[in-house]
């Protein structure tokens, strides 16, 4: 991993990701401040808080994800330069979303709004990026926090990505290898060939595969909300037990009152659309942003999300079925000016789910932006998104 320079003037790539690349320098020297934020449940947000060069603004931006950390995010020395605040962190969940809580994580939004209200801005603006996205229209629906909301390749949602991706061919959750094979996408019989070769799969084949893939999601909710239940219920009758005149009962009654059951969910890379390009066609390659190369690899492998999960952590944030994180219900809600960039070669959101955002926006004020070519981290394309950006900002907020 290579460092970023001091004043981003000649920056030097992390690598690809959200993190600034050297054609992604302002080009002039951004002031950098460390900020370090209690939230009101007492939770720690790290973050860097970046500020015009002339060192006045009126307008903040801040940005996030659930458990990425945005406080070097491309956007920050952009947005910066062009004379707004912005403060890029990250929640109390960053690099580990295994008992991650979406309502949490907007307590954490609200921290950093806050902050930047008592630092002066006039406007604070939410932006968020994949799936900060729907962590930002959360904050704005449940909170009323937020003048403005930006998608940059905002996806519906992580619960709604997970029912895209997970693989409906697992016949038993304690086997990574048992298959069902007339709902398995690597199985030939059903159209797969081996990479690099395209595979096509049959489109009333697909409509099953998609139901049986909501069916594992509703398997998986149920063992999540039982365990839940049965911790409510030992709550409930560790009030009838005494602890000193019935220690040993009122031991296990209390194991089993903070007993928190672990998930682990596996094969969770599994979208034919990686492999058939006939899907929702695009402009996008073969393969997926969290596979090298082959999507294969990393549902049998590393490289698949939610592996392990908390009970109460799936169904907030990786369950299409209960997380609340899901933008088909907060966009409606979301009434503040919002803009959507969408970059049309991203393997991972199809053209149809950047379009129903919008159409389910709840704003007077909608502007929809396609990066034509551009991946889901916007390589090669950042300088354009965030003009488009820019000039958005600048026809609603002061700086």
């Amino acid at each position: 991993m290579m460092e970023l320079d001091t004043h981003l003037g000649g920056a030097r790539p992390f690598g690809l990701g959200y993190w600034p690349l050297a054609e992604d320098a302002p080009g002039v020297e951004i002031p950098r401040e460390d900020v370090r934020i209690v939230t009101q449940d007492g939770a720690l947000v790290r973050g860097t808080l970046w500020t015009p060069p002339n060192g006045r603004w009126k307008t903040a931006v801040i940005l996030s994800h659930p458990r990425g950390d945005f406080s070097v995010h491309y956007a920050c020395p952009l947005l910066a330069a062009a004379g707004y605040a912005v403060l890029g962190f990250a929640t109390r969940y960053i690099n580990n979303d295994t008992d991650c809580l979406h309502e949490n994580c907007i307590t954490d939004v609200k921290a950093a709004h806050d902050f930047m209200v008592a630092r002066g801005a006039e406007s604070v603006v939410l932006l968020g990026n994949s799936g900060g996205g729907s962590l930002m229209a959360l904050a704005n629906a449940e909170l009323g926090i937020g003048d403005g909301w930006i998608g940059m390749a905002a996806h519906p949602g992580e619960g709604v990505f997970m029912l895209q991706v997970i693989d409906p061919s697992v016949a038993d959750e304690a086997d990574p290898f048992s298959r069902i094979p007339e709902l398995d996408m690597y199985n030939p019989d059903n159209g797969w060939r081996p990479w690099p070769e395209p595979c096509r799969y049959d489109p009333q084949w697909l409509a099953t595969y998609r139901e049986a893939q909501r069916a594992r999601v509703a398997r998986i909710d149920a063992v999540a909300k039982q365990s839940l239940a049965d911790s409510e219920a030992a709550g409930v009758a560790l009030e009838g037990v005494h602890k000193r005149t019935n220690p040993a009962e009122w031991r296990d009654v209390r194991a089993r009152k903070v007993f928190t059951q672990y998930l682990t969910i596996y094969r969770t890379l599994a979208d034919p659309a990686y492999l058939d390009l006939s899907i929702e066609p695009d402009e996008r390659p073969m393969g997926s942003l969290f596979a090298f190369p082959d999507p294969f690899e990393a549902n049998y492998g590393r490289g698949g999300l939610a592996r392990t999960m908390t009970a109460r952590g799936w169904l907030s944030t990786w369950s299409g079925l209960s997380s609340h994180a899901k933008l088909a219900d907060t966009m409606p809600r979301v009434t503040v000016p919002t803009i959507l960039v969408h970059p049309t070669a991203d393997t991972e959101i199809r053209v149809r789910q950047a379009q129903e955002i919008m159409a389910n926006a709840g704003a007077a004020d909608v502007t929809y932006v396609e990066m034509k070519g551009a991946p889901h981290y916007l390589e090669g394309h950042r300088r354009p998104a965030m003009d488009a950006v820019v000039d958005w900002l600048r026809a609603r907020f002061p700086r």
